[in-house]
């Protein structure tokens, strides 16, 4: 039972990581010099804080299993 319960959090956790904004261009700019706003500090809002927040609580949820069925 919990093992099916992971690989559907495990599923759901790649694709929504997937669906989130691409940061690692942004970081590729370091090297160029071409991206001054790369560590301003920008609040997410919308469906990006909601994608952001369901990430947190699947990788919490996916530990959270793989942890019992370690302890089993």
């Amino acid at each position: 039972m919990l093992e099916t319960i992971l690989l559907v959090v495990s599923i759901l956790l790649i694709a929504i990581v997937l669906l989130q904004s691409n940061k690692a261009s942004d970081s590729a700019q370091i090297i160029t010099g071409g991206n001054e706003s790369l560590f301003q500090n920008t609040k997410e809002r919308g469906i990006e804080l909601l994608i952001s927040r369901i990430t947190l609580f699947l990788g919490i949820v996916f530990f959270v299993i793989s942890f019992i069925l370690f302890i089993k």
